[in-house]
């Protein structure tokens, strides 16, 4: 069988009976559409991030649309984001008729540079989007400082980032709000796709449920400001209710597996994942570096394992942004790491045997470079 980045088989044949009564669960409930499991999954998951509001979403790219939204950030408006992520994150910008406005990451961490970001923000400047990237967070606190100084509201992107910390300090709980995706990669991944927003704040969770459903607020037949059909399904909210009490174990796993690749890989020429200070990483993706990315990549293919790259290509580089203006060079690390990037195999039930091949494969190829 080939050594894939991501398979679920292995956990659906551990959580099968889980998962196939979650889906009974819903089927014998008489109700298919914003019923008892969403609902139940909305306050299940605001609990684990001790916030009162959680608000469930069709995906995670309206995650942070609606997010965005609901907070006030119009058409005209800009957010200062990061080119190095999934396009989702800026295609929810652009989404709203917002501009995203681009700073560089760190090159050890590939987060946001916060340093960058005070001189980015102009008179249209209305929000800032950090990315808490592969399963860690960016350096919140100068960037809450800048945006208390900027009147400006922080949207956090929480997709790759289920249960990581900063400072002690949950991923999604440092901003107005947090998008969240649930995509089946996820560390807490659904069966589909699905998203959330998580929020504080009574208004941006009042504008969230009307503008996941159509804009409707009091009856279904009266739009009172138009919205979206971007509603969680009541299946995939079930099974995400069920897996949220296993989350803990998911990243204690993953966690496992990045240990073991330490262990293995720490004394070769790759570049290992950086801890950023005051983090506790739960390794959405493990993402490593060398500059002959491409010709690893290739050579492993012969031992019949098959990597990702998170990203190869910077969201500003890519023709349909073109029209933003961002020329070869404006991000300079950035477009460093897309050449230098790639993923290892990362979940929690890959087999430790199959860790093993990969760990052997790399130090092959990597001593016939």
């Amino acid at each position: 069988m080939a050594t894939l980045v991501w398979e679920y088989l292995r956990e659906y044949e551990n959580e099968r009976e889980d998962i196939l009564n979650a889906v009974e669960t819903v089927f014998g409930s008489g109700r298919l559409v914003l019923a008892e499991s969403v609902r139940a999954f909305e306050e299940e998951f605001a609990a684990y991030h001790g916030l009162p509001h959680c608000v469930g979403v069709d995906n995670g790219t309206n995650a942070i649309k609606l997010g965005l939204q609901a907070i006030g950030v119009k058409p005209g408006d800009e957010v200062i984001t990061v080119s190095n992520t999934a396009a989702p994150t800026v295609l929810a910008i652009d989404g709203v008729g917002a501009t995203p406005v681009f700073v560089d990451v760190h090159r050890e961490n590939y987060l946001m540079d916060v340093d960058q970001v005070e001189a980015a923000i102009t008179p249209r400047t209305r929000c800032l989007l950090p990315v808490h990237l592969y399963g860690q967070c960016v350096d919140m606190a100068p960037l809450e400082a800048i945006a208390a100084k900027h009147d400006l509201v922080i949207l956090e992107d929480c997709a790759q980032a289920h249960g990581a910390r900063h400072h002690g300090r949950l991923a999604g709980t440092m901003g107005k709000a947090a998008g969240f995706s649930f995509y089946p990669t996820k560390v807490l991944g659904a069966y589909g796709d699905g998203g959330a927003t998580v929020t504080s704040d009574e208004v941006t969770e009042q504008n969230l449920r009307r503008l996941r459903y159509y804009g409707m607020e009091q009856t279904y037949y009266v739009v009172e400001t138009p919205g979206h059909n971007s509603r969680l399904d009541e299946v995939h909210a079930e099974i995400l209710r069920r897996k949220l009490r296993r989350l803990d174990q998911y990243i204690a796993g993953r966690r496992d597996v990045a240990a073991r690749y330490a262990e293995g890989l720490g004394d070769t020429e790759l570049v290992l994942p950086a801890l950023a200070e005051g983090n506790d990483h739960v390794y959405y993706v493990y993402v490593v570096r060398h500059p002959r990315r491409d010709d690893i990549i290739e050579a492993l293919k012969a031992y019949d394992i098959h990597l990702n790259i998170s990203y190869p290509w910077p969201v500003h580089t890519m023709t349909g942004f073109a029209h933003l203006g961002y020329e070869k060079g404006r991000l300079p690390v950035t477009e460093e790491l897309a050449g230098e990037i790639f993923s290892l195999p990362m979940y929690p039930s890959l087999p430790s045997g199959v860790q093993d091949k990969v760990i052997s494969a790399v130090r092959e190829v990597l001593s016939a470079l």
